[in-house]
């Protein structure tokens, strides 16, 4: 392994599993190549328990809050 990538496993990945010619692997930025894998990067969607915490922190009141 080189530094932080197994480019073997990667290029096995890219060009035998994806089918991608050299040209098409190496163009590829790492969050394409993970989106192109199935691993989506970026934040995951809320689950029920973070919106009910956010309910609990943040409840909605009437009255308290003037436009100005």
């Amino acid at each position: 392994m080189s530094g932080r990538f197994d480019w073997h496993v990667l290029m096995r990945a890219g060009l035998h599993g994806l089918g991608l010619r050299p040209a098409e692997f190496w163009a590829l930025t790492p969050v394409e190549f993970r989106l192109m894998l199935g691993r989506a990067g970026g934040v995951r969607p809320m689950a029920r328990d973070g919106l009910e915490a956010l309910l609990r922190a943040f409840p909605d009141t009437k009255g308290e809050i003037s436009d100005g």
